[in-house]
């Protein structure tokens, strides 16, 4: 069972403003170097190699070396779980998600985005609700979602690389997300991963050069209609 003490530090590391805001831009699930993640939090490159020391060290990033540079990395799906989870908790409870800051801050970020290394927002919104009400996928539990036989196939027929996401070690296959600008949990986890590469393989979608906003093509559009029933 987590201690009080343990969870008291992870929340009070994620809580620091320059360290949320380095999170943050980790959630386009890219490698950033320290000098970037300094300037995302308006921090001193000093200040910035102490805040990434401490969050490395208590397994929020993972760190690499790539000649000169040190690149740092969300540590897991998990910590990008957390971050999403704790930015729609953030915002307005009360109200819908069409009356939130979230919701009016960046028309593009809520359509389409990243969120570690699934898709989210409107568009992810819709491949979930799509899977759900066809009877692709289940919840189970609080935090997960069950494939079906008919969202196995479904997938296999879509290209989803269902075996790969299978062979994904300890991550969990199919998690709940909660969307922070919908309000409602999305696909993530292995799977959720595996869909969202299948769109950027086939050119359903693109990440943009910098951020987390991913654009929807326009086979990416007829996709959505021809193969899942729904439209954004």
């Amino acid at each position: 069972m987590v201690t009080v003490n343990a969870l008291s530090e992870v929340a009070a590391l994620m809580g620091d403003p320059a360290r949320a805001s380095m999170l943050q831009l980790l959630m386009d699930g890219r490698a950033h170097t320290a000098s970037d993640l300094a300037h995302a939090a308006g921090v001193t490159a000093q200040t910035a190699s102490g805040h990434l020391a401490r969050m490395v060290e208590a397994n929020l990033l993972a760190a690499r070396a790539q000649g000169r540079n040190r690149l740092y990395r969300l540590a897991s799906g998990e910590v990008a779980h957390a971050i999403e989870s704790l930015m729609a908790l953030a915002g307005e409870r009360a109200q819908p998600a069409s009356k939130t800051a979230a919701w009016r801050r960046d028309p593009d970020l809520r359509f389409c985005r990243t969120c570690y290394d699934h898709l989210a927002g409107q568009v992810g919104m819709a491949v979930t609700d799509s899977l759900t009400q066809h009877g692709h996928l289940e919840p189970k539990g609080p935090r997960d979602w069950s494939l079906t036989d008919s969202g196995a196939l479904f997938c296999q027929r879509l290209g989803v690389d269902l075996d790969g996401a299978r062979r994904a070690g300890t991550r969990h296959f199919a998690r709940q997300c909660l969307d922070w600008s919908e309000r409602r949990p999305h696909i993530s986890g292995a799977l959720g991963a595996a869909i969202a590469d299948t769109f950027f393989k086939k050119g359903w979608a693109e990440r943009l050069r910098r951020g987390r906003t991913v654009r929807l093509t326009d086979s990416g559009r007829r996709a959505l209609g021809s193969h899942f029933g729904a439209s954004v």
